[in-house]
């Protein structure tokens, strides 16, 4: 009877690391160190350093066995049985599941069943767990703590199920200006459940959000509870995961160092993709997974030799920003891109460019928006020419020289020796203006200037181009024709006029004499951002590559 018994948990061992998860193995390995004989430590301490596979072989000495055998048969069997019950009564949920999609009259019905199921399925979790089946507003910590656990210890037998409940519910976990609050809602147009969180608790870059459905303000007694209840609850309420911005696929810093303190780092987001989640991720910017020695390579002129941030680990680093890459590369499914930056962590497949995602509202920047009275410009000489040029957070990303990636130091002598010159023009240089306001300038402006180095634009040109304003900027050839691979369209049509800072003279002068120029470029402008950049844009590509993660599409290429 001993013999079979043996044999049957050398057979545990073979598969136990399929089956049993590794938290279990890790309790049973650790009850055994507690409870074997004082005089038995010392010669088993090699072994039980490996799995419990390794434990059970026959390098353990035969005077031994018997004592060990004991002390597994107390335990092991107990646990296990308990994961063949939970198992089975998974299957018996997931055929419930199954048979409630049969019966649903139409696919029209299925949100609202997901919804149900997905509710019945917590309750199922949760009473499997030890736990009420009734979540509070705020649960406890342990009770927060216990269903965590309880997820992560069977996420493989779980992950069916959720799967199986997976629909179009989307979560964006953190802004990315506006662009995922208007893509929410573009979303939600398009038939799905989008909602937006919103946990930054800085108050100084509150006036680029322009609204979330759920937010975390930081200043609670009971912080931590209320954002990991949150997290929680999305696990059971969404299917895809959308972060964006560097060092930031998280559900904010209390949530992430609650795991990483306990589970390990980025360990709430392996859980996600541990119960078969899909993770989206929006780049933003010159260190998102690229290191600072192979950007600066980057031509004409190398635009990290003016950078405020160069020099400064903490902010970018070879080693910050390839540490990111591998990670955010490791979890996320798809990735959205423009520009092209194709090196280190951005030449890879699931990174594709998807200038949809950084979308605005064609009625919000309307070029014939209504200005309020204190927003107009004072009146000027006929003809005269406004040149926009703004530097968010200028006093933080420009040097003690007045250097800065924005140009600054480019436009500013050379709009005063245009003057001196004769040329009617004026500089329009606002900063720290909420963009709901800063819009009231921008539609005055005549000509917007931009980055001469850094090679591609950001928010303030999207939103000059749907104002239907021309713009300067540099746009760098090599990432033009990647792009191109990707979008010729978007290539071909892109409207911005490239300078660099040996050019732009000539070209903003050339601008400043031709106002039927102006308006030209300013027209095919706003189409273009109507085209490739509105929030209804932003709707369609998003809501197909969402489509395609729930199919499982290994190749997500661009749709038309």
């Amino acid at each position: 009877m001993r013999l079979l018994f043996y044999k049957g948990l050398k057979q545990a061992a073979q598969w136990g690391a399929n089956f049993v998860p590794s938290e279990l193995r890790q309790a049973i390995k650790n009850r055994l160190k507690a409870e074997l004989k004082d005089e038995l430590k010392g010669e088993l301490k090699d072994e039980l350093k490996g799995e419990l596979k390794d434990e059970l072989k026959d390098e353990l000495k035969d005077e031994l066995k018997d004592e060990l055998m004991s002390k597994l048969c107390e335990f092991i069997p107990e646990a296990i049985q308990r994961q063949f019950d939970l198992t089975g009564k998974v299957t018996d949920f997931k055929r419930y599941v199954e048979d409630e999609f049969l019966s649903m009259r139409g696919e029209n019905d299925k949100a609202s069943l997901v919804e149900r199921l997905s509710s019945e399925w917590r309750a199922f979790v949760r009473e499997s767990a030890g736990l009420s089946v009734e979540v509070t507003p705020t649960p406890s910590l342990k009770d927060l703590h216990q269903e965590l656990s309880f997820l992560r210890i069977n996420q493989k037998i779980f992950s069916p199920v959720f799967q199986l409940l997976a629909h179009k519910r989307v979560l964006f976990s953190g802004q990315a200006y506006y662009n995922a609050w208007y893509l929410s809602r573009a979303l939600r147009d398009n038939g799905w459940k989008a909602d937006l969180l919103n946990w930054n608790t800085q108050a100084d870059v509150q006036i680029y959000f322009h609204g979330e459905d759920f937010r975390f303000y930081g200043d609670l007694t009971n912080e931590l509870e209320v954002n990991l209840s949150f997290y929680l609850s999305s696990i059971y309420l969404y299917d895809i995961f959308h972060f964006s911005n560097e060092q930031a696929i998280c559900f904010g810093w209390p949530v992430q160092g609650f795991f990483k303190e306990r589970y390990g780092k980025y360990s709430e987001i392996f859980l996600l993709k541990g119960l078969g989640k899909k993770i989206v991720y929006t780049n933003n910017g010159c260190l998102d997974g690229v290191s600072q020695t192979a950007f600066s390579k980057w031509g004409p002129e190398s635009v990290c030799s003016i950078c405020r941030w160069r020099n400064e680990p903490s902010v970018c680093s070879d080693e910050r920003n390839l540490e990111w890459g591998k990670f955010r590369n490791s979890v996320a499914d798809y990735q959205c891109l423009l520009g092209g930056n194709r090196v280190d962590y951005n030449d890879a497949p699931t990174v594709h460019e998807v200038p949809e995602f950084y979308c605005l509202d064609k009625d919000i920047w309307h070029p014939q928006i209504q200005i309020p009275d204190k927003f107009l410009l004072p009146v000027k000489p006929e003809g005269t020419v406004w040149l926009y040029h703004a530097v968010g957070h200028k006093s933080e990303r420009t040097d003690e020289d007045g250097i800065n990636i924005k140009s600054s130091h480019v436009y500013l002598p050379l709009v005063e020796k245009l003057k001196k010159q004769g040329y009617q023009v004026e500089l329009l240089e606002p900063t720290g203006i909420p963009n709901m306001e800063v819009r009231f300038l921008q539609v005055q402006a005549d000509i917007f200037l931009d980055m001469l180095t850094f090679g591609w634009f950001g928010a303030n040109v999207r939103e000059a181009m749907m104002l239907g304003k021309p713009v300067i900027c540099y746009i760098r050839p090599e990432w033009l024709e990647s792009l191109r691979k990707e979008i010729p369209e978007y290539a071909d049509d892109l409207p911005i006029i490239s300078a660099t800072p040996y050019t732009v003279e000539a070209v903003l002068c050339d601008l400043i004499v031709n106002p039927e120029k102006r308006r030209e470029i300013g027209e095919r402008s706003r189409q273009f951002a109507l085209k490739w950049h509105s929030a209804e844009a932003g709707g369609r590509r998003l809501s197909s590559i969402y489509e395609g993660l729930l199919k499982g599409d290994p190749q997500l290429l661009v749709k038309s």
